[in-house]
């Protein structure tokens, strides 16, 4: 069998570290088939849940559907990125059940330089 990281290894920060995220509503996410559950990768999942939901409710979240995780690999990422994310990106998502909306929690790292270049 070929090398995989483990679910286990995908989060390698603490709970708290997601209250520095940056948050994002994007119009529509509808391919969930790809979907981690985060129990499926932390034994302390619900600490992160609770973060999360919490950040997700603070920005507009009517608080409905399950937060899940979604990967997005390296090679999806500018070059420059690339680097500093070698395991890709883990962007914590929840889909609003009412009308859809998905709510989005990731690193700020991400798009720190592109924000900096457009002020």
């Amino acid at each position: 069998m070929a090398y995989t990281i483990k679910k286990q290894e995908i989060i390698d920060y603490p709970p708290d570290k997601l209250k520095e995220f940056e948050i994002m509503a994007y119009e529509w996410i509808d391919n969930l088939n790809f979907i981690l559950n985060p129990k499926d990768c932390l034994e302390n999942a619900d600490e992160y849940i609770s973060i999360a939901k919490q950040r997700f409710l603070e920005d507009g979240w009517d608080g409905d559907g399950d937060v899940e995780l979604m990967w997005v690999p390296p090679f999806m990422l500018k070059q420059e990125k690339q680097w500093s994310f070698t395991k890709g990106i883990t962007v914590w998502h929840v889909k609003q059940l009412e009308d859809g909306i998905s709510w989005l929690l990731y690193p700020k790292e991400l798009f720190e330089d592109d924000q900096k270049a457009n002020q």
